[in-house]
């Protein structure tokens, strides 16, 4: 059995054997033909292994110190003020948007029956949250090929219940920030950027340039394995506005009013002579709740491989870049058949796939090339839900109230029918790109 002077010593020799563990039996192998490609896959080394094993030591298990460092490094990455790590990408989602809801924002609350202007092309938990609280989602159409909304049709989906835009950045490839800006600017309403996919994306406003998910009022990311980078599940919610980010803690943290974190008390040194709504004088602050929160704290664990994951970031997003102009160049003699994706003027996007439509009157079906590429051993994914409100959750609200679609959604049922995606993730190399663009091309041309 192993001596160990101390517990330093011990963790080190410990880590050892996890980064010897990672270089014999965990480090990918070269591509070779025939192999399988997906559309995604965690890229990482042994020093995401040790970063683990070094949580898994402290025995910790909820948020503790790496949450803290993660959260001071992705606030310095994004260049934001605040940022809460919570459990998901969904939960981010879920808590942006219910602290939109919070009474603390007087005339701007986002009340039962409140409107906000989304998409149906897209991921469903951008929009459940919405559902779920009572406001009422209004779906606006899609352009292509840049696949995010149009911007031309915001203001005709304007109400006097307009309370805010909720929208995500598609695969990696901006909105129209200026536009979308521009427009909750001028009638006084919530921007909310789902950067989920997008991150490591910038914009250009006015010789300005910004990380995308920072020019709205909140921001959302996730880290789940497939995204640009990961922690396992994982997500971060992230603002520059301090009542926003007092509000969305609480949200995240049972709705309490304290902000003492876990393991400290008393921080304010008001614990115990409060008067707070209709409580007794003096109930324990530590259990005050103010909001009709939740619990979405990320684990220590996750937030140890976040750590060593946002360093490769940049490397990453360089990686996901130079693959999708491979891929692009590859099928560009094909654009006859393949409407090929446009990244958003203005924007460098960090993309997460590389999506492509099929032209209708080439005759070839959709179903048809992801059926060939995936008996070809290329995974393909579609564009999220094509058209959230053909899906059996929107069954039983189908037809009422609770939700409006502005004019039409004819793109937007376009990429329902026509539009799939192949992964450009940053463990790819030239030649599973190569091999992917040579699969999509036998696909097409038969």
């Amino acid at each position: 059995m192993a001596q160990w002077k101390d517990q330093s010593e011990a963790r080190e020799q410990i880590k050892a054997l996890v980064a010897q563990y990672y270089r014999d039996f965990m480090q990918p192998q070269p591509f070779q033909e025939g192999d399988y490609l997906p559309y995604a896959r965690r890229v990482f080394d042994e020093r995401e292994m040790c970063a683990l094993t070094d949580a898994a030591l402290d025995f910790w298990l909820t948020a503790g110190r790496f949450s803290v460092q993660f959260e001071r490094d992705f606030a310095a990455f994004m260049g934001v003020k605040y940022a809460h790590l919570v459990n998901s990408g969904s939960s981010a989602n879920l808590l942006a948007f219910m602290t939109l809801t919070s009474p603390l924002l007087g005339d701007r609350q986002i009340r039962r029956g409140d409107e906000v202007i989304t998409v149906a092309c897209g991921f469903p938990t951008t929009v459940s949250p919405m559902l779920q609280y009572g406001a009422v989602p209004v779906f606006v159409d899609v352009t292509v090929p840049q696949y995010n909304i149009d911007v031309t049709k915001l203001e005709a989906a304007l109400s006097p219940k307009t309370k805010a835009v909720m929208i995500a950045h598609t695969l990696g490839n901006p909105f129209d920030i200026a536009a979308v800006r521009d427009f909750c600017s001028r009638h006084g309403l919530w921007l909310i950027e789902d950067n989920c996919d997008a991150l490591g994306s910038t914009y250009t406003v006015d010789g300005e340039t910004r990380l995308t998910g920072t020019w709205g009022d909140i921001g959302t990311s996730s880290f789940y394995p497939p995204h640009h980078m990961t922690m396992g599940e994982g997500g971060c919610v992230y603002t520059n506005d301090p009542l926003l980010s007092k509000i969305a803690l609480s949200f995240r943290d049972w709705g309490r009013a304290c902000v003492c974190p876990p393991g400290k008390d008393n921080l304010c040194g008001h614990r115990f002579d409060g008067q707070h709504g209709a409580l007794p004088q003096g109930y324990d602050h530590k259990y005050v709740y103010s909001h009709l929160g939740y619990n979405l704290k990320v684990t220590d664990l996750q937030a140890a491989v976040g750590c060593e994951q946002l360093k490769k970031l940049p490397e990453f997003t360089a990686r996901r870049r130079h693959n999708w102009e491979r891929l692009h160049s590859i099928l560009e003699p094909h654009a006859d058949k393949l409407i090929l994706p446009q990244a958003a003027p203005n924007s460098a996007p960090s993309w997460f796939g590389f999506l492509i439509s099929v032209r209708p009157e080439t005759g070839i079906t959709r179903n048809a090339v992801t059926r060939y590429l995936e008996e070809h051993r290329v995974q393909t994914r579609l564009l999220f839900s094509g058209n959230l409100t053909l899906h059996p959750c929107f069954d039983s609200i189908r037809g009422t109230d609770a939700y409006r679609v502005c004019g039409d959604l004819t793109q937007t049922d376009f990429v329902m029918n026509q539009s799939f995606w192949v992964g450009v993730y940053p463990g790819m190399t030239d030649e599973m790109t190569d091999c992917i663009g040579r699969t999509v091309i036998e696909a097409i041309e038969g």
